[in-house]
């Protein structure tokens, strides 16, 4: 049971859950739990039965995919705030098809699908906001699939910068490790290391640690 007043705050103001009518809300928390993981620990594994979905309080976590070879595919990096696994309420999925690992130490609402589903049979605003969510992390798939099916790895790392540019900053902040970051593009951590390394003595872009910025802008969206 969910009973920590400022977990529970944070819980009512996210969108999946603004909307629910008081009573309804409380039976949600009655049945949600909060859940704490050390960095590196994993939350679930691809294939695991899909009961639960989340909302990360405090923390990182890493969402995955491993082929058949054993290899890891990074598919998304979820931060506080943010759900993840709730679209599976909606489809015939019984298991879930990403793993999830701790990046930093972790606090998550872990919340029981199927009571959450029922509660939304009278909650049609509700079912508006999912439908909202669900479209975002769409756009943002098939915009992952247009960066791996570039030509090029540095097309790939390069389209990468503008996508993760802050629009007022302009400036380029990894979240990540450089690992992780060769993995959702597809290519190795070596080769991604090379290109930023090229595109700084090309005088395109700037680094410093984790922070990057774009100091030629034309030049770096032509470079090949």
């Amino acid at each position: 049971m969910l009973t920590h007043p400022s977990i529970v705050l944070t819980l009512r103001r996210h969108h999946l859950f603004s909307q629910l009518p008081e009573k309804i809300f409380e039976e949600v928390c009655g049945l949600a739990m909060l859940k704490r993981l050390t960095c590196h620990n994993t939350l679930m594994h691809q294939g695991d039965p899909a009961k639960r979905f989340f909302l990360l309080v405090s923390g990182q976590i890493k969402l995955y995919r491993l082929t058949g070879e054993g290899q890891e595919n990074l598919v998304e990096i979820i931060q506080p705030g943010q759900t993840f696994a709730e679209a599976l309420l909606f489809s015939q999925a019984r298991l879930y098809p990403v793993s999830a690992t701790a990046l930093k130490d972790s606090v998550l609402v872990s919340i029981e699908g199927n009571h959450y589903r029922n509660a939304l049979e009278d909650q049609p605003k509700v079912c508006l906001a999912i439908l909202a969510s669900m479209s975002v992390h769409l756009h943002l798939r098939l915009r992952d699939i247009d960066t791996l099916t570039m030509a090029s790895a540095s097309r790939r790392v390069i389209n990468f910068l503008f996508q993760e540019r802050n629009p007022i900053s302009g400036l380029i902040v990894l979240q990540v490790s450089k690992r992780l970051v060769a993995s959702k593009l597809g290519i190795q951590p070596e080769t991604f290391s090379r290109i930023l390394h090229r595109l700084v003595d090309s005088g395109l872009i700037a680094m410093e640690r984790r922070n990057i910025s774009i100091l030629a802008e034309e030049d770096l969206a032509a470079f090949q």
